[in-house]
């Protein structure tokens, strides 16, 4: 269907159906790639996958103090929001890779 001046609607819409395809597929994609933080010089590790799931938590034995709960907690907020950054980054970096750098609203992970 061709609307004003040769505008083939038609091949739009077979582009964006496409296009949500290939972001279909990246977000699968996603699901199995992981990323870590860690906080504490490594004694808190976290594992977050590209679709911003957490994955593992890992804790060295010398981190665990009953004494000092407050710091362990930190030490894991920290870890999994350095996650969160970098599989964010990662994500919007596939999905830039589609749509040309541009996420538009709705669309993205």
């Amino acid at each position: 269907m061709k609307g004003m001046e040769g505008f083939d609607f038609n091949k739009v819409m077979k582009a964006a159906q496409d296009m949500q395809k290939q972001m279909a597929r990246v977000k699968d994609d996603l699901k199995e790639r992981v990323v870590e933080g860690n906080a504490g010089g490594g004694m808190v590790v976290a594992t977050v996958n590209g679709q911003q799931d957490i994955v593992a938590i890992k804790l060295d034995r010398e981190v665990v103090n009953p004494e000092d709960v407050g710091m362990l907690e930190d030490l894991i907020v920290a870890a999994v929001n350095q996650a969160m950054k970098k599989s964010r980054e990662m994500a919007e970096k596939e999905m830039g890779k589609i749509t040309g750098g541009v996420l538009p609203p709705g669309l993205g992970i």
